[in-house]
């Protein structure tokens, strides 16, 4: 989202380029305060947070073409999960399954403020004359992350997933929803997770995730 305000107390915001007064923005601009206010008495218990500004691309193509997957792990470095709802990793990527033809490749850091995509455009620069594509969701998109001891139980207040440690671990992700809210749910560590969502959702999910951690943290 492009800020031509220079709004003085977004979450996160960082000059682009060379252009004076244009910034990127987190969604999470609308509630800083509360985002504040939480993360200065987090504790063990829970903390939310968020990841700005990684890479997020779609990719679409036929596992059973050599050329496709050898494109993706020549980019990538790792070749695209077959298996459905588990995460391969490459050099500086996670590449997500989503469906037997679809995944989302996301950074492990964020990209130059410049208004580009390289990864998207190195996929597509690979995929070239292939039946495949690579699409840049990351303007559309933000990634959070929250841990602490009763991660599990805050995420099962509002997702009907079965977030037991045994079932849904390490090299696992998973589509679902955190109440009213669509997800993408990626399993960090014993008891931290990532989340992708929607940036017409973040300000909701931040709000109604906090609500639903508030009973647990007093």
């Amino acid at each position: 989202m492009w800020n031509e305000t220079g709004n003085p107390s977004p979450v996160v915001d960082r000059a682009v380029g060379k252009q004076t007064g244009v910034w990127q923005e987190s969604p999470l601009v609308g509630v800083a305060a509360a985002l504040k206010k939480h993360q200065a008495s987090a504790s063990a218990v829970f903390h939310l947070g968020e990841r700005p500004f990684l890479e997020l691309v779609n990719v679409r193509g036929d596992l059973r073409d050599a050329a496709f997957v050898s494109a993706v792990e020549g980019v990538l470095g790792c070749r695209p999960p077959a298996k459905a709802n588990t995460v391969a990793r490459g050099n500086g990527y996670d590449m997500l399954w989503l469906g037997p033809d679809e995944w989302l490749v996301r950074s492990a850091t964020a990209h130059d403020a410049t208004g580009t995509a390289p990864l998207q455009a190195k996929l597509g620069a690979a995929f070239a004359g292939l039946f495949a594509s690579a699409v840049d969701i990351g303007s559309g998109y933000t990634v959070l992350e929250i841990s602490g001891r009763c991660t599990r139980e805050v995420l099962s207040r509002g997702c009907p997933l079965d977030l037991h440690p045994n079932l849904f671990g390490d090299g696992q992700c998973a589509q679902s929803h955190y109440f009213k809210a669509s997800m993408t749910l990626l399993p960090t560590g014993a008891n931290s997770f990532d989340i992708v969502v929607r940036r017409s959702f973040a300000d909701y999910f931040v709000k109604i995730m906090l609500d639903a951690a508030a009973p647990l943290m007093s």
